[in-house]
């Protein structure tokens, strides 16, 4: 690979910023909460759909609430390629506020939809919060001082666990005295309020890439996408050797494939696969596919073991209603956030996230198999939950910082925006192969209820052990030193997973 840092034709700037300050100042205090509040909104928003999904679906009329789930996802994880090359052209702070703009118009028009098809596409552009996460780290490495960008990073990524601590009581409150759609408002009014804030206090990076926009690479890379997600997403309804299922998951194998050729063969694709090919990058990618994967498999399966009535004897369960889930939750999120913590203050003192990040997934493993094993104890639970959340919480932290020491400035935005795209998928899958096991091992069905056997509910939570152990072999197969793209170190360079050009 040559040693520059741009895809052929290319031409990255190499301006760096010159106005970072050296140190903390109450201005980037400032910056970091906001971006940290805007984090949280988008952790915040799956939680409180899904509790408002039954009030929705009676008032529309519907039995299609997975779309308001599947909606969001995937425009999101269209979007965020497209919008990393945009960063990392006209400027990350730009396309950031872009962005927060979008998803509080969709929540705007979600809050007024006066039919559920007009609320899915609000819902849909409400998903442009997911390209916030990785747009976020991206700005902030380039705007904050050098020995602040680790845990600036950490705490902005790893944060989000603190929101599900106050969430389902502010839900609650939300929907019990407003209605369904004061969801939606809080939505659009804390975008607005917090778009403002990073205006206000985050400066724009200096950073640019000089390229050119690929739209056929776009189109065909995002239909992919959207082909596999919707697939995956209601092949358990629509049934998985169905027409539609099938048409729908060859379908986008088949343009995805379609786009690796079109980025093979153009001057300046939207990916250049020299890049993301590179090991560093690639297993970063999938790591993070089932470090976000195993998460959402563990914070679904939770909730359903401990809210299951003790009284029906199935070996698990304690009867706790979803205000009472707070005492699990609390110390999950509250461990996700000293996870990260860890992450930030480690890496700023030279400690590989690589180590981190291995770290991390293995302590999500022992948490998954420590609750397969032992889940009728409520101390114990709640133990196990703490480990899977520092767990969880090192994971969220080291995937920013592996890109941010394998990537340059010009690229970071582009190079991120991929991996946000198997952060996607991967909780998308992950959860539809846990249920299927979990389908096959139904004990009863109670007034629409479905309750699980005590070994579907183990083999549920092992399945999600497993995710945890493969996010660890891929951060254990990482390089021990990582050359950054672009560094002129040609002894030094990493073995590509793909021909070059």
């Amino acid at each position: 690979m040559a040693s520059d840092i741009h895809s052929s034709g290319s031409s990255p700037s190499l301006s760096e910023p010159t106005s970072i300050p050296e140190r903390w100042t109450p201005r980037l205090v400032f910056s970091l909460a906001s971006i940290v509040l805007l984090l949280e909104m988008l952790a915040v928003s799956y939680m409180m759909i899904s509790t408002a999904l039954p009030a929705i679906s009676v008032h529309y009329q519907t039995t299609q609430g997975a779309w308001l789930l599947t909606s969001f996802l995937l425009l999101g994880a269209v979007a965020s390629p497209l919008l990393g090359k945009l960063a990392d052209m006209y400027g990350k702070r730009k396309i950031l506020l872009l962005a927060v703009a979008g998803a509080a118009v969709g929540s705007f028009i979600s809050a007024i939809a006066p039919s559920y098809a007009v609320l899915i596409l609000g819902r849909a552009l409400t998903g442009l919060l997911v390209p916030c996460l990785f747009l976020s780290y991206s700005l902030i490495r380039d705007v904050f001082p050098p020995k602040t960008v680790a845990l600036a990073v950490s705490i902005a990524t790893s944060g989000m666990g603190l929101i599900a601590i106050p969430a389902p009581f502010l839900t609650g409150w939300l929907i019990d005295n407003h209605g369904f759609r004061s969801i939606f408002w809080f939505f659009f009014v804390g975008l607005i309020i917090l778009g403002g804030m990073i205006f206000a206090s985050t400066a724009e990076s200096a950073v640019r890439l000089r390229s050119s926009v690929d739209l056929i690479g776009a189109a065909l890379l995002g239909s992919g996408i959207a082909g596999i997600l919707i697939g995956v997403s209601f092949g358990p309804t629509w049934g998985w050797t169905s027409g539609s299922t099938l048409a729908y998951l060859i379908g986008g194998v088949a343009l995805l494939i379609a786009w690796v050729a079109s980025a093979r063969a153009i001057r300046e694709p939207l990916i250049d696969l020299r890049y993301f090919g590179k090991r560093s990058v690639m297993l970063t990618a999938v790591g993070a596919g089932f470090c976000y994967g195993a998460s959402g498999v563990f914070t679904i399966l939770l909730p359903m073991m401990v809210m299951t009535p003790a009284v029906l004897g199935l070996g698990y369960g304690f009867g706790v209603t979803a205000e009472g889930f707070a005492i699990f939750q609390a110390p999950l999120g509250g461990m996700v956030v000293v996870g990260g913590l860890i992450v930030g203050f480690l890496v700023g003192r030279n400690i590989r996230p690589r180590l981190l990040m291995i770290i991390g997934m293995t302590l999500m493993a022992v948490g998954f198999t420590l609750t397969a094993t032992i889940h009728d104890n409520r101390p114990l639970l709640i133990i196990f939950a703490g480990i899977f959340g520092v767990g969880m919480g090192m994971g969220y932290a080291s995937i920013p910082n592996l890109l941010i020491e394998a990537v340059p400035p010009q690229l970071q935005a582009t190079t991120a925006s991929m991996v946000a795209v198997f952060q996607s998928i991967f909780p998308a899958v992950l959860p539809v192969i846990a249920f299927t096991v979990l389908n096959s091992h139904i004990a009863m069905a109670m007034e629409g209820a479905v309750f699980y056997t005590d070994e579907g509910m183990r083999i549920a939570f092992l399945i999600g052990a497993a995710a945890a152990v493969l996010g660890a072999i891929a951060a254990v197969f990482l390089p021990r030193n990582i050359v950054q793209i672009g560094a002129e170190d040609g002894a030094a360079q990493e073995t590509s997973l793909l021909p070059a050009h």
